[in-house]
């Protein structure tokens, strides 16, 4: 009887598994939108025996649960972290409804440099003649304008849509701030 329950648990951590490589492998076909989860990030972590964890992949801009949600990874966090898309992260609800996310499988990198752009109405980076989005916050830490160029991480040899900042290289001659939207005052510091 003994041996029959180690089977069980075996396969149920096994179908977990199965499930957390469909998420990778998915991550790019997506055609519905998941559910987006609401989170309170802190930074005191649950105690080891309280908490419901959760672990998915970063998406570049969520996570992914095996169980398709999203969960809004904070870009502070993402951006200081750098995190990679396709990133295994962990994320532990506490009781009290706290979300503490935490890096536990880092997907292999390559360095780029690329040029900051500012197209459709968001910040992205150009990389070997491939745009890919960035992270807002990565952008305001870093100071970057339009011709701006950023050292990136991008997962090695996978497709992406995301990259990551790692590093700025400002040059004298980038455009000057965000492009204003009609009707919108430009806010000096």
């Amino acid at each position: 009887m003994e041996k029959l329950e180690q089977l069980k648990q075996i396969i149920k951590k096994l179908e977990t598994e199965i499930q957390k490589a469909k998420t990778i492998l998915e991550i790019k076909e997506e055609k519905e939108e998941p559910e987006v989860v609401d989170l309170r990030l802190k930074s005191v972590p649950p105690s080891s025996n309280s908490g419901k964890i959760i672990e998915g992949v970063f998406d570049g801009e969520f996570m992914i649960g095996p169980d398709g949600k999203k969960y809004p990874v904070p870009q502070n966090y993402a951006s200081k972290s750098k995190l990679v898309e396709g990133d295994l992260l962990k994320l532990t609800i506490a009781d009290d409804g706290s979300f503490i996310f935490k890096q536990i499988g880092p997907v292999e990198r390559e360095k780029k440099i690329g040029t900051i752009v500012y197209e459709d109405d968001q910040y992205k980076v150009e990389v070997d003649g491939k745009t890919y989005k960035v992270l807002l916050a990565s952008v305001t830490y870093f100071k970057l304008k339009p011709g701006d160029q950023a050292t990136v991480l991008l997962p090695k040899g996978g497709k992406a849509s995301w990259a990551t900042i790692e590093n700025a290289i400002i040059s004298p001659e980038s455009e000057k701030g965000i492009p204003l939207k009609e009707g919108e005052e430009k806010i000096l510091e």
